[in-house]
């Protein structure tokens, strides 16, 4: 995946075309990118075993991101 310095995860994901990062417990629902300021916790991931907002943590060389869909861990980059 290619990323710019300064970008956060989730603009990075955004930009490679996904929408959605998680889906909500109960119903399923998909998540993701929503107020972009780490309020609302509507686009955590993992990052390096860390559960993050995506929209607050900045991309860096040889992270790894997995989103959660469905339950079950989804996307690894």
């Amino acid at each position: 995946m290619v990323a710019y310095a300064g970008e956060t995860v989730a603009t990075a994901l955004r930009l490679l075309g996904f929408r959605r990062l998680r889906s909500s417990p109960r119903a399923g629902q998909p998540r993701g990118l929503f107020c972009a300021m780490g309020v609302c916790q509507e686009c955590v991931v993992r990052v390096d075993g860390r559960t993050v907002p995506a929209c607050l943590e900045p991309v860096r060389d040889g992270m790894s991101v997995v989103t959660h869909v469905d339950g079950r861990d989804g996307l690894s980059l």
